[in-house]
């Protein structure tokens, strides 16, 4: 259960009332934007398309792009026209241009600056000449929507009947003109039928449409180009939804307070964080703080109380934002900008956002990379199911200070074998004095298909312990959270002491995080899920193998006739090469196991990979 979640916040100094992203109201002072800049931000005027650069809005995508070139210089007109770009070079080109700006940097030169207020005064004509060669917004990841229900793709029609036809082939109502190819709705019966949701694009694209291919003419090859470039901005688009449902499920998953009681009531977790944040004075008193997955808020509540002088907590769900705010605010912490302090340092120091960490610039407006201290309560099971990791590293490189604190700075992934006892096949052999080993047998073979989050007791684990893989929060990629590593097993002492055969029946992986001296200088903690420390909310994860493996540490047992692993030849070692990575389900995780078992004169036995999806 990764972190606490995240109904929405009243109305609060950091929040716009519509939610939208953000302007600046008024001249900023010159010099460096600060805490002290923060403030509300306004309504914004006018339709429903938002400009690429300020937080007006227009009717209309004409009025938006002559906004766009008479207040902030950029004619997209002409840079489409002067480059050539055809329908979807000019989505990619609008996605690039906002995460751009997200990150106040230049669109065309990359200049980053402290505010969007500086940005929009720097802003120049670009030179189109300064982009020959590729563009950098060639790349097809910018098909998808880089703001959510971005309504300017929605409506995007600049082109004219005569201009379309620059696009091969024009795709209006669904339909393709030209060759034996067209776009038809659900009842088409061609061969070859690809069957889609779409994104639709000013009409270019159906909700569903049936994709039908018959070749033949010599503008096969050109409707095959085409047909291939709207299935991709069809998959961006379609990968996005299913994207916003999985997170829309994820943070409402952590709407019931049910399992903000258990992790609250999780002292191993909730102590170590509080030791990490009360214990460390040197690195918390006067620090601003972002707490991404406040859940509660029982993190920022300690980063408070340690002497913070700014607290953001950020959650994805509006019910939990809301109850953030209140705890805060009974609890003497919220920050109200009209209440005058006169002190020197105000106790209201927590601010609430209801909001993805990825999003937080287009909620409030804040100092880039301003935060000194990023904390979050991130991990779920196997350290790494529910992804939440990807938006703290966000969190880490858009608003963590160059060499701020990132609290836990350190992971680790750790397994060892288990044996019969780790598995339910005890149970069924004696319940209530009657033999059901039969079912026994049946359930351990479905487990070596699902993984199961369990607290495995000590005395199961029958091999040594070894470090899988480790990860260095201060600095890793998102990249990262994909890797392939092996753990190499032996008996443990206590195991190796008994004569014989000892079986083993699967891998337990379990993970530390570590609080190190290198931000914890005071006191640093270690916050454990072994199976050999207290039990935790997270349990451990269980892999059992298809068959189990018997193992040894008398070297010299070892019959040449038998295959390794077997009572007549069992292994001294069991080398486990285990992948894992992000699944194509979004907060998902795959994880493949791949066996050998090697005997004392180095005879290997392997066994099929197992795939586990968690």
């Amino acid at each position: 259960m990764a972190t606490e979640a995240r109904e929405l916040p009243p109305k609060q100094e950091l929040l716009r009332d519509d939610g939208e992203d953000y302007e600046d109201d008024g001249e900023e002072e010159e010099g460096e934007e600060g805490w002290d800049d923060w403030e509300s931000d306004g309504e914004g005027g006018g339709g429903g398309l938002l400009c690429l650069f300020c937080s007006s809005r227009f009717d209309s995508e004409g009025s938006l792009f002559a906004h766009c070139g008479s207040e902030h210089r950029f004619d997209f007109q002409k840079v489409v026209r002067e480059l050539g770009l055809d329908f979807y070079g000019c989505i990619k080109l609008i996605n690039f241009v906002r995460s751009k700006v997200a990150e106040n940097k230049c669109w065309s030169c990359g200049q980053a600056f402290a505010g969007n207020s500086e940005l929009c005064g720097h802003l120049h004509v670009a030179e189109v000449s300064q982009l020959e060669g590729k563009v950098p917004w060639a790349e097809d990841s910018y098909l998808k929507p880089f703001m959510e229900d971005d309504s300017l793709l929605h409506s995007l029609s600049i082109f004219d009947d005569n201009e379309e036809e620059d696009f091969g082939v024009p795709v209006e109502r669904g339909e393709c003109s030209g060759g034996n190819g067209r776009l038809a709705g659900p009842q088409g019966n061609g061969r070859n039928t690809i069957n889609s949701a779409c994104y639709d694009v000013g009409a270019r694209f159906q909700k569903a449409v049936t994709i039908e291919c018959t070749g033949g003419d010599k503008n096969g090859p050109l409707l095959e180009e085409q047909t291939d470039r709207q299935l991709k901005i069809t998959r961006a688009s379609v990968t996005a939804k299913e994207i916003k449902t999985v997170d829309d499920n994820y943070f409402g998953s952590y709407s019931s307070f049910g399992i903000h009681r258990e992790m609250l009531g999780d002292k191993v977790r909730t102590d170590a964080y509080r030791d990490a944040l009360l214990g460390n004075p040197s690195l918390l008193n006067g620090a601003t703080v972002l707490d991404v997955g406040c859940g509660t808020g029982i993190l920022s509540l300690f980063a408070a109380k340690a002497g913070a002088s700014k607290v953001v907590a950020v959650d994805g769900s509006a019910k939990m934002s809301s109850v953030a705010t209140q705890v805060a605010k009974i609890n003497g912490l919220l920050y109200d900008e009209n209440t005058k302090v006169e002190q020197n340092r105000s106790p209201h120091v927590i601010s609430v956002v209801h909001t993805k960490a990825e999003e937080l610039n287009h909620k409030i407006q804040i100092p880039p990379n301003g935060f000194d201290v990023l904390v979050s309560e991130w991990m779920g099971y196997c350290l790494l199911y529910e992804s939440m990791l990807s938006s703290v590293i966000y969190a880490r490189d858009h608003f963590l200070k160059p060499g701020g604190a990132i609290l836990p700075d350190t992971a680790t992934i750790l397994g060892a074998g288990f044996g019969r006892g780790g598995t339910s096949l005890p149970f069924w052999e004696n319940v209530y004095g009657f033999d059901m080993s039969c079912i026994g047998k049946e359930v351990t073979g479905s487990s070596a298909r699902f993984p199961l989050v369990d607290i495995l007791p000590s005395q199961d684990i029958v091999t040594d312990t070894a470090v899988l893989h480790s990860f260095d929060l201060a600095s890793m990629k998102e990249s990262d959270m994909d890797f392939t590593s092996s753990l190499e097993l032996g008996l443990s002492g206590s195991d190796a002491a008994v004569p014989g055969v000892t079986w083993c029946y699967g891998i337990v992986l379990w993970f530390d995080t570590g609080f190190t001296d290198r931000f914890c200088k005071d006191k640093p903690v270690v916050l454990s899920t072994s199976p050999f420390s207290t039990p935790t909310h997270w349990s451990q994860t269980i892999f059992t193998f298809e068959e189990p493996i018997a193992m040894t540490h008398d070297e010299s047992v070892d019959d040449s006739s038998a295959s390794v692993g077997t009572a007549e030849c069992p292994a001294v070692t069991v080398r486990s090469r285990i992948s894992i990575v992000r699944a194509s389900e979004h907060r998902s995780i795959d994880i493949s196991i791949e066996t050998t078992g090697i005997s004392s004169n180095g005879r290997k036995h392997s066994w099929p990979a197992q795939i586990f999806n968690l």
